[in-house]
């Protein structure tokens, strides 16, 4: 996606600070898509900046200066994709915020997953300069898959390089019990679905257990109809109940 705005604390980034945020080794970030200026799960994206500032560096958090700066990179704009990274050196100084916007993304229907050996490091954080995570992503993508799916070094399914995995087992929603990033699209959709779910630890190979599979991130939610070899058919009900769950969350202004 190509680039719309790129601005750093308010203002128009300068190459000069490009080139510092290009090497940047500390930072976070949450990624959100902006429809007629509303975002699903804004408090939530706040609150994982807030946490995020407050673990890396001790700093308060300003969400009324973060939406202001959301909104100005906006400009006239009513849907996008959004990004807000936040970068830090020495605990005490001062936050800087990035905004950079983008077209707006809509998830694809369907998607494959890359079984790999990887687990992010802190995974709990949404960080920034990954490697591995964008090595995997890229090695699935060549092999012709959508993205990878993370297997810790116990065997324990995690979550897909840039999403959280959920699968059908007939019955209830299961969700990987791994360390992982609580995505905003899964806490969205968590409390509002009207179908049972828990959480469990899931080994590779029972994977094939399941009939059905599904991806959500800030991008939306995609059925997935291959994880390495094997297929997985698409529960159009289970798909339909999970879009539904996301639409009835209120799309908070920015």
């Amino acid at each position: 996606m190509d680039l719309i705005t790129v601005e750093v604390d308010g203002a128009a980034a300068t190459p000069a600070q490009l080139e510092t945020l290009a090497f940047a080794p500390f930072g976070h970030f949450t990624a959100m898509q902006v429809r007629d200026g509303r975002v699903r799960g804004l408090d939530l994206h706040l609150a994982r900046l807030a946490q995020a500032d407050d673990e890396l560096f001790g700093a308060q958090f300003d969400g009324e200066r973060v939406r202001a700066l959301i909104r100005h990179a906006l400009g006239d704009l009513a849907d996008a994709s959004v990004r807000v990274l936040n970068f830090g050196d020495q605990p005490g100084d001062p936050v800087t915020t990035v905004v950079t916007v983008r077209p707006p993304f809509i998830a694809p229907e369907s998607t494959s997953l890359l079984p790999v050996d990887y687990a992010r490091t802190v995974a709990h954080l949404k960080r920034t300069n990954d490697f591995g995570q964008a090595y995997w992503g890229r090695r699935a993508a060549r092999t012709g898959f959508g993205d990878a799916l993370l297997v810790t070094p116990g065997g324990a399914v995690a979550e897909a390089g840039i999403a959280n995995v959920g699968f059908w087992d007939g019955a209830a929603i299961v969700w990987p019990q791994a360390p992982m990033l609580r995505g905003i699209t899964l806490q969205v959709v968590q409390p509002r679905l009207a179908l049972p779910q828990h959480h469990q630890v899931i080994r590779l190979a029972q994977l094939t257990d399941f009939p059905s599979a599904f991806v959500t991130n800030s991008r939306g939610i995609s059925a997935v109809t291959r994880i390495g070899d094997h297929e997985y058919a698409v529960d159009a009900e289970l798909m339909r109940e999970l879009h539904r769950a996301y639409e009835s969350a209120p799309a908070d202004l920015i």
